[in-house]
């Protein structure tokens, strides 16, 4: 008795210590809260039943009518502790939610039956035994056991592979804390159960913050990243300008424009229009992400801000001309690209925007040669 009233208040410490924590948790919805206190105070009731049962038994002043009942509110309350802890694994099929509720609610008109039978206890002495149909009893338990494993499997399957291993730990020392009861009569059931509540809140809290993380990467994606090319967009370049104090000297700005874009909207539409923009970025990007970042700054610009020694960038211009040129899409037949680039080492003492503005006259003169060259008037390109 004495050892277990130790693990009854410490559970019940603890029980109380959650629902501070749930209380001072600010990202917890109020009806979530709701479910939480309510397990809390279930297995602290349920704990206190099995206590006072205990308390009770032997005692000669205690009539046996009061020790039935209270062994009946034990055996009704300990399969509820444990089913109770499906509320914590929420937005998983309800039908197992039923069935658990549903045998619950059959082990609770058996216990009220067991009452005025000898079903569940024999009382001699003032000292309860248990009594022939006390198996039923166990079945019912375990029966509601098997259902909370199912109940986790199924929730296990919202989570990654390292994430479900903790989670089926928990599921495993729960376990392990019933059946030591059941097996050994060691009453290590409802620490079990509170440890695993405690456990669980600390998953639930992870959880939480995994999709808080989530949410805000997918914003951060809506934000930065332009919805036709897939590629970033002018946000994000001018963010990456404004982080951009120290530059090395492999530093090399990149401007880039497509040619003839708008002669394509109105000859063959936007739509076409659009294939060719999207041509351009995977092109860009499938040249210059090796050594940085592209951005799309506008409706037919681009800029690639990246490490790229001196003497290379003649080879990668090279290569985007090749890419470039090998380019065919559906409706449109092929891409035109004028680049323009300058580098810290040959202009060592140029700000990032004044490499930008370099960057961009060299590519704006290639543009005009290119316009000479095919004879389109650039006012209709």
């Amino acid at each position: 008795m004495n050892y277990f009233t130790g693990f009854a208040i410490i559970c019940w410490l603890a029980l109380i210590i959650l629902s501070i924590l749930v209380f001072e948790n600010n990202r917890i919805k109020n009806n979530e809260k709701r479910i939480l206190y309510f397990t809390y105070a279930i297995v602290a009731v349920a704990c206190a039943a099995e206590w006072v049962g205990l308390l009770l038994n032997g005692n000669p002043d205690i009539p046996d009518w009061l020790l039935k009942l209270v062994k009946f509110f034990d055996y009704v309350l300990t399969p509820v502790a444990g089913g109770i802890i499906v509320l914590q694994l929420r937005k998983v099929t309800k039908i197992i939610d039923y069935i658990i509720f549903g045998v619950l609610a059959v082990n609770f008109i058996f216990q009220f039956i067991s009452l005025f039978t000898d079903w569940m206890i024999v009382i001699s002495d003032h000292i309860y035994k248990h009594g022939h149909l006390y198996i039923a009893y166990i079945v019912m338990y375990f029966i509601v056991l098997l259902l909370v494993i199912v109940k986790f499997a199924l929730y296990g399957r919202r989570f990654k592979r390292q994430n479900v291993i903790s989670l089926y730990s928990v599921l495993t020392f729960l376990i392990a804390g019933v059946v030591i009861q059941i097996a050994f009569g060691i009453r290590t059931a409802y620490v079990a159960i509170t440890i695993g509540l405690a456990l669980l809140f600390i998953r639930y809290v992870e959880f939480s913050q995994l999709l808080a993380d989530d949410k805000i990467n997918e914003q951060r994606i809506l934000i930065t990243v332009d919805p036709l090319t897939g590629i970033l967009n002018r946000y994000a370049y001018e963010k990456a300008l404004s982080r951009t104090n120290e530059i090395k000297e492999d530093f090399v700005v990149f401007s880039i424009d497509i040619n003839g874009l708008k002669r394509t909207n109105d000859s063959l539409g936007h739509q076409a229009g659009d294939e060719l923009i999207c041509g351009a970025a995977n092109v860009i990007s499938e040249v210059f992400n090796k050594y940085g970042n592209c951005y799309r700054t506008g409706g037919d610009e681009f800029i690639a801000l990246s490490h790229v020694s001196y003497e290379e960038i003649d080879n990668v211009l090279k290569e985007l001309e090749e890419k470039t040129s090998k380019w065919r899409g559906e409706q449109v037949k092929e891409l035109s690209l004028s680049a323009g680039e300058a580098s810290k080492k040959e202009f060592p003492d140029y700000t990032v925007d004044d490499l930008v503005g370099k960057a961009d006259q060299r590519m704006y003169k290639v543009k005009a040669d290119y316009y000479q060259v095919t004879g389109h008037d650039r006012r209709k390109n």
